[in-house]
Order: structure tokens, then C-alpha cells, then sequence
């Protein structure tokens, strides 16, 4: 049984977690101290919000239809602990209405002619390829600023994001949208970076929590009696993600050359045409010109577009590989991805990529 904790001991045990990078910022100037400043803000506030999913489903005056949806969510966090083995606490056993559609904005930048995105440090989190924002308006003005000093930028709102562990999460009315399975997705994929996190190693940490979303949403569906969801849009996202990391490695090769910045930028206004014309052959050819990328696809694209894809879908297929390696064993594989994490991120990537690699029928 969940033993429910006050909600300043919480309070306070969040702020044990911020309050050291908080200082240490303050130190630094008034840039990083404005944004740790509005990361704290944002944090309380969505702290206070916070209340148990169970006294929502049970309280008449609320909207049946809110309860409708956060009854096959709490049951999909009961799964998650019961099934999958991920942390049994208090995280997606609440609620928050937080009033605006998206939780924070994240701002993903990366030079002109590089894939590798700078980093941005925190005392919990590690480093990370993007910072985040609680308001969309600070978003947008550092997403101006990056641009300004020549970067390829692209921002965009989020609906949910993790805080590993450090603090009970709750299931945001930012999601109240989404199906019941995409809930589900949310909360295996969020608990999992519970589970297990790797600091400074996002393509690590995003595809092991995409691997868990991945195939704890098949045993969910299947435990409720429906067929995997393994359909058309299922098909198209990995067919669409396909094109997005060919587009990445093409660049990749494309960077590492001694070209003039000219000549580097015909070829890389090329490569986005290129990715282009392949999506509307797979659009037209594969999809019966289903167009649910075109809006993607056809906005301005540059590095800092591509860089979401590479970070969360990179290493999946190793996982997948290790995951059918311990037999499904759920407990077998976490041990196995800690022991992963725990070498030098060099031997990491190199391991990785021979779990990713095709196995022929004489292996």
C-alpha cells in the first residue's frame, strides 16, 4: 500500500533537490539565475496543484468526463509497478489542472553545421540537450537569442516531462486530450527514466524509456484483451522516424567534410529537399497520400528539427534486441540496462550499437 506523504514534506524535499543548482547559478549572473528563478516558480506552482486521482474519480461534483479518463490511467499506473516492475510511489497517482496546454516549452538548438546540440547542466538531471520553459514567451525569447548568435533553433510546448523521481508527478490536465493508451505510453515511458537514468546521456536515457513505453503498451493492451496496436499509424510513425534519422546520418557524413560554409550549406539545403522528396514517395506511394506529416515536413526545417528524433528512437532497437535477449524478463533486462549505463559512454554507444545490428539467421 502507497502510504500518502503531507504535501510539505514534498514541498520541501523538492526544494532540498533545487535549492543547491538554484545557488550555485545565482552566482553565475543574472541569465542563469532568471531562469533557475522561473523553474522554481513553475515548479511550486505546479506542486500545488496537485491532488490524489482516486478523490477525483470518487468526488461527485467533478466532471464525469474527467473521471471517465483517469480511471484506465490509474489503472495503467497500477500496471506499470505490478507488470513491468517500475517504481511503485506516488507519481501518476495524482492529478493537476495547470490551466494552459502545455506544461513547459522546450527550446533545442544546435550550430549551423553540426548535429551536436550544446548541453545544459542541472543538479538532478545531468546535462541535457535542451533547456525548458515554463513560459512560452521566455521560450520564444531565447529561442531569438540562439538565432541571433547563429544557431539552428526550434522550440515547441510539452505536455508532460519527468522530474526522475523527484517529486511525485502528476497526471496533468495538459494530457486530458490524449486516448487512454497515449496516457498510458506517458506513464510508462515517465516512470521508467524513474527507474533507471543515465546522466549526460540523453539518446541513452529517452530510447530505453521509448523501449519501455513501446512494449509495456503492447502487454497493457494485451492484458486488457485488444490487439497490438501494430495498425497503419503505428506503421507510418516508424516509416516517418526512419527518414528522419537517414536525413541525420547523411548530414552527419555531410559535416565532417572541408567544405567552405557556402558550399555547406547548398549541400545541406540539398539533403532537407532530398528528405523531402522521399517523404512524398513514401507519402504517395506506401500511404495513399495520407498527410499527416505534411505540416511537419513542410515547415522550415533545419538541425535543431531533426535533433528531437535522433535523442528519443536512436538506441530503441538495441534495447528491443537486450529486452529479447533476457526472454521478456522485465527485471533481467533493467539489470542489464544499469550494467549498460554503468560503462564509459564511449564502450556504452559501441555496446549499443551491436545490440542494434541485424541478426542474421546463422547468428
Amino acid at each position: 500500500m502507497i502510504r500518502p506523504r503531507s504535501s510539505h514534506r514534498l514541498l520541501d524535499r523538492v526544494f532540498q533537490i533545487l535549492f543547491p543548482g538554484l545557488l550555485l547559478l545565482l552566482l553565475n549572473g543574472c541569465a542563469s539565475a532568471g531562469y533557475y528563478s522561473q523553474l522554481g516558480g513553475g515548479q511550486l506552482r505546479l506542486l500545488q496543484a496537485r491532488e490524489p486521482i482516486d478523490q477525483v474519480i470518487v468526488d461527485p461534483a467533478r466532471d464525469p468526463q474527467l473521471k471517465a479518463h483517469l480511471a484506465p490511467a490509474r489503472e495503467a499506473r497500477t500496471f506499470a509497478s505490478t507488470h513491468l516492475h517500475l517504481p511503485d510511489n506516488r507519481s501518476y497517482r495524482l492529478y493537476a489542472d495547470i490551466g494552459r496546454p502545455f506544461v513547459v516549452w522546450n527550446v533545442f538548438a544546435t550550430p549551423e553545421f553540426s548535429l551536436a546540440p550544446p548541453t545544459h547542466c542541472f543538479p538532478v538531471a545531468g546535462c541535457v540537450a535542451y533547456r525548458g520553459y515554463y513560459s512560452q514567451g521566455a521560450a520564444r525569447g531565447e529561442a531569438a537569442l540562439q538565432r541571433l548568435q547563429g544557431m539552428d533553433v526550434t522550440s515547441g510546448g510539452v505536455e508532460a516531462y519527468s522530474t526522475l523521481g523527484g517529486f511525485d508527478a502528476p497526471i496533468l490536465s495538459s494530457m486530458m486530450h490524449w486516448g487512454d493508451d497515449r496516457l498510458a505510453t506517458l506513464i510508462f515511458h515517465e516512470l521508467a527514466h524513474q527507474r533507471f537514468y543515465v546522466q549526460d546521456d540523453t539518446e541513452f536515457n529517452e530510447s530505453f524509456a521509448t523501449f519501455v513505453e513501446q512494449e509495456g503498451t503492447r502487454q497493457w493492451r494485451a492484458s486488457r484483451g485488444l490487439a497490438p496496436d501494430n495498425g497503419k499509424q503505428v506503421r507510418q510513425r516508424d516509416q516517418f522516424i526512419q527518414l528522419i534519422l537517414d536525413t541525420r546520418q547523411r548530414l552527419e557524413k555531410l559535416y565532417a567534410q572541408p567544405l567552405p560554409a557556402e558550399g555547406m550549406r547548398q549541400h545541406k539545403a540539398a539533403e532537407f529537399e532530398r528528405l523531402r522528396t522521399d517523404y512524398e514517395q513514401l507519402r504517395d506511394t506506401q500511404w495513399a497520400g495520407d498527410k499527416r506529416y505534411d505540416a511537419w515536413v513542410y515547415a522550415p526545417l533545419n538541425n535543431a528539427r531533426l535533433l528531437p528524433f535522433g535523442l528519443y528512437d536512436q538506441w530503441v532497437p538495441a534495447f528491443a534486441a537486450l529486452f529479447k535477449q533476457k526472454d521478456g524478463d522485465w527485471v533481467g533486462f533493467y539489470t542489464a540496462v544499469e550494467q549498460l549505463g554503468k560503462l564509459p559512454i564511449d564502450e556504452r554507444k559501441a555496446a549499443l550499437k551491436v545490440l542494434a545490428e541485424p541478426k542474421t539467421s546463422a547468428d
